[in-house]
């Protein structure tokens, strides 16, 4: 047996014997001139039954830099609505599925790389991830997960020695592979392929697995097809809404970045806000804001909708647009109880929490103060005293004057349809929500700059532990 921990493991075939090559191709990776371990996610390691202690560098480089060898590799087959066109020509241009594993919580994981070299989808490119695309999607992953929204996580990164030429970035650049460790890499570009083809058949062949792996509860239903969209879109919803109150912008929407299970994956051009901006956008491409922050749930809302055409193939059009109805109001709702929560209330539970959370929005809208720095200085200057006295409420926040009294006022009135005694929990609550570290562009930039300039690793290390940390 190879001491590997990762090698050992029970990988499952889940692709190959119940979809089959009508799905995806076997491609060889890339071979790289070196192999560097610049980072390695001990936080995922339990859910593999793995002891961190026992897992070396080595073993990371070994399973996930040196492929040759391997067990098959698949690069998955999807089109995409891409700014609202359609494209048939996509695909795993520049990874794969490296092997799905179960984890101690009975769910199915995904390897996926990254970077990995070309394969049947990668057209004119090089099939290669540039070192800070690596590092900016490893730094979004554990950012969002802190912030609780359902995510992908980077498994590993490692640095491969290769000078890549790009665009967006200052070139040569330096090149890396990394692995995804995520709940499926099944897109909605996945089903708008299969109806592109016009093959139902493979269209119901891949729900019903979708349905057996991802949501089994559903399986044995005589109503699953419908209950599998509305539950999609309930998990869409609930997405987006932890997007817009963790002030993250994706970047780019398109269908093929959009997951069946309804977890954010494929991190490039995102960006928080510094401001709350609905017009921000975060791709330099995105001419007409399409995937603006503020556009994001009508957005997702469309691609569900796009959805629709492979799925009514196989299932009734009344099931889709009654999945599809729900929509907006799980949105509304997600978004204010989270917004209620970063506000450090548990809940709109009164309607002065949501007048509240009214004003808070209109305040963000209508000033310059810094979208994450306002929920920062609040969680960090609250104390028991603001109930008592609401003059008291951001008397030391360095944007007070910005505050107005009916503010203060609003947020005081909901202090005290609580108990004197909760008052701890909306200290732990706004501390759980808020953290003090935001993941600005500029932040990126100050970590980056020293990578480039000396090898320097050391403040990107001390950046991933402060978002860990909530820091």
């Amino acid at each position: 047996m190879n001491p590997n921990p990762f090698l050992n493991l029970e990988y499952e075939p889940e692709l190959e014997h119940h979809l089959g090559e009508d799905y995806y191709d076997i491609v060889a990776a890339a071979e790289f001139p070196i192999h560097i371990l610049r980072f390695r996610n001990d936080r995922l390691l339990p859910i593999l039954n793995l002891d961190s202690q026992q897992v070396t560098n080595e073993d990371f480089i070994e399973a996930f830099g040196e492929f040759e060898g391997k067990r098959p590799f698949l690069a998955l087959r999807y089109h995409g609505y891409q700014f609202g066109q359609y494209n048939p020509f996509l695909g795993d241009g520049r990874g794969f599925i490296y092997g799905q594993v179960r984890g101690n919580d009975q769910n199915l994981y995904d390897f996926g790389t990254k970077g990995s070299g070309r394969t049947p989808y990668s057209r004119t490119a090089d099939g290669r991830l540039t070192l800070k695309g690596g590092v900016r999607e490893i730094l979004a992953a554990e950012a969002l997960h802190q912030l609780g929204v359902r995510t992908s996580s980077c498994l590993s990164m490692i640095e491969t020695g290769e000078s890549l030429w790009r665009g967006d970035e200052p070139s040569p650049t330096r090149s890396s592979v990394m692995v995804r460790f995520s709940r499926s890499h099944i897109r909605f570009g996945t089903f708008e392929r299969l109806h592109y083809l016009k093959r139902p058949d493979l269209i119901q062949k891949l729900l019903d697995r979708v349905i057996a792996v991802y949501y089994p509860y559903l399986a044995t239903s005589a109503e699953k097809y419908a209950l599998f969209y509305a539950e999609l879109v309930t998990r869409v919803a609930e997405l987006v809404a932890q997007w817009m109150a963790a002030g993250f912008c994706h970047g780019v929407l398109n269908t093929d970045n959009m997951s069946i299970t309804g977890e954010s994956f494929d991190y490039g051009p995102y960006a928080f806000i510094d401001t709350y901006n609905p017009r921000f956008t975060a791709a330099y491409f995105d001419y007409g804001g399409r995937y603006s922050y503020g556009n994001q749930s009508f957005i997702c809302k469309l691609n569900l909708e796009m959805l629709q055409l492979p799925l009514a193939m196989v299932m009734s059009s009344e099931d889709l647009e009654a999945g599809l109805a729900q929509f907006d109001d799980c949105y509304n709702a997600n978004y204010e109880k989270l917004m209620a929560q970063k506000l450090g209330f548990p809940d709109v539970f009164t309607p002065h929490v949501a007048e509240l959370l009214t004003e808070t929005i209109k305040l963000l809208r209508n000033s310059d103060l810094g979208y994450h720095n306002f929920f920062a200085e609040l969680a960090q200057g609250f104390n028991d005293g603001w109930r008592d006295e609401q003059n008291l409420i951001l008397e030391n926040a360095s944007f007070v004057s910005e505050i107005s009294d009916r503010w203060k006022n609003l947020y005081h009135v909901c202090l005290n349809k609580l108990p004197p005694l909760a008052m701890s929990e909306i200290r732990d609550r706004l501390a759980a929500k808020n953290p003090q570290t935001a993941l600005l562009r500029p932040v990126i930039e100050s970590i980056w700059q020293p990578i480039i300039e000396e090898d320097n690793w050391q403040p990107f290390y001390e950046l991933l532990e402060k978002i860990q940390t909530k820091s």
